[in-house]
């Protein structure tokens, strides 16, 4: 009998689902396998197969998981497309898997934040899951979602996971300086509306976020252009899964390191 799995999908949809197949044949059936279809990149996280909640139907799911009549194993039983991530809890989620349009990945483990990382005056986030938008931010990697996770602000959400762009402000602007006619570093940004994304905020002191995007372009980021990893943040509580380095991803997980 085929095993029993649970995937929280967090791009390019929001859902919980149950599955008879394993994290690796899972990443390709739903980057190739069906008659659904997308273009860029798929990040999922598995999920402890025990975990209940009572929002979720999760046993009903598992009754209805069963194999096809030819015994094919069931790939995809939908239990949730809306506010999933906020009714997980976080010691429920397992190893996240980051794959292209192929169906090849790279699996990242849970690990402990480094907060003695290099501090820079700002940084870019991507808001990948319940809100898909990009901002430039005064905030930490950390402060950043205890900020947006805010009961009193007006647009928080209970739990959010984003990421960050590998970007540095001095670099660009200097590169800019010398070339007006520099290739956008952030997909979607022409180079001009950030660097005055970033004087607008380098001259607001009281202004600690500018919104940069009402999408997030994650499909079009390449891995060797994230930073630090992601983070799934509430106010009591965040878990965070760092990047691992690229000679880490070309020894291990070659077939994803050939597409990026």
């Amino acid at each position: 009998m085929p095993d029993k799995h649970l995937y929280l999908v967090l791009f390019p949809n929001h859902s919980l689902v149950a599955s008879q197949l394993k994290p690796a044949p899972f990443a390709r059936h739903y980057a190739q396998g069906s008659t659904s279809f997308f273009g860029g990149n798929f990040l999922f996280v598995e999920v402890d197969p025990d975990f209940r909640h009572d929002y979720f139907k999760i046993d009903a799911a598992y009754a209805e998981l069963k194999p096809h009549e030819d015994g094919r194993p069931k790939a995809t039983k939908y239990i949730s497309n809306y506010r999933t991530i906020e009714h997980i809890d976080f010691d429920a989620l397992r190893n996240m898997y980051y794959c292209n349009s192929f169906g090849d990945y790279v699996e990242l483990k849970p690990g402990e934040y480094d907060p003695q990382s290099r501090g820079d005056e700002m940084r870019i986030m991507l808001d990948m899951n319940p809100t898909k938008m990009m901002a430039l931010t005064r905030y930490n990697f950390i402060e950043y979602g205890k900020f947006f996770t805010n009961p009193e602000l007006n647009i928080s959400v209970p739990v959010m996971l984003y990421t960050q762009i590998n970007f540095y402000i001095d670099d660009f602007l200097n590169e800019f300086a010398a070339d007006p006619f520099l290739t956008s570093c952030v997909p979607g940004i022409h180079p001009s509306r950030l660097r005055d994304a970033i004087l607008e905020v380098r001259t607001s002191p009281s202004k600690i976020n500018k919104g940069l995007s009402l999408n997030c372009p994650f499909d079009k980021v390449s891995y060797r252009n994230l930073r630090r990893g992601f983070m799934f943040a509430s106010q009591g509580k965040n878990k965070f899964y760092p990047l691992i380095s690229l000679d880490d991803v070309e020894r291990n997980f070659y077939k994803f390191w050939k597409t990026m």
